[in-house]
């Protein structure tokens, strides 16, 4: 050994550094008197967190409210749509609009719609 050379001490501790440090950042803040920054970004980081939970429950009410299941007036198949909305009903193509709690039809002005009946017909034949 080399009695000229100078020993080095190293102490291994992992994440005292990071502790230090925060210690450290917390104390000057609060003797600086800014611990409202560290208030805000409390609060903006709760605000983020909560944000996408408050909307996604937001959302579902709101869709719970203006999604209408009814069937359609042509052809009865089951089809789901916004109230207010026009679409074509996935079955007979149909423009369909939300009215209410029911799907109507969407015509020009001047369409009367009529409903065609079975009419069984008698053959009269001729005795001559």
């Amino acid at each position: 050994m080399n009695p000229n050379r100078m020993t080095q001490v190293t102490f291994n501790l992992p994440g005292v550094g990071l502790w230090l440090t925060l210690f450290l950042c917390i104390w000057l803040l609060s003797t600086i008197g800014l611990g409202w920054l560290v208030k805000s970004v409390a609060i903006l980081i709760a605000f983020l967190t909560l944000a996408p939970v408050i909307a996604f429950i937001g959302f579902r009410w709101w869709l719970r409210r203006n999604l209408v299941d009814s069937a359609c007036p042509v052809c009865s198949s089951e089809s789901v749509g916004l109230k207010g909305t026009e679409f074509r009903c996935a079955s007979c193509g149909e423009l369909l609009k939300v009215n209410q709690e029911e799907f109507v039809r969407v015509t020009p002005p001047g369409t009367i719609d009529v409903q065609a009946v079975e009419v069984n017909a008698k053959v009269i034949e001729d005795g001559d």
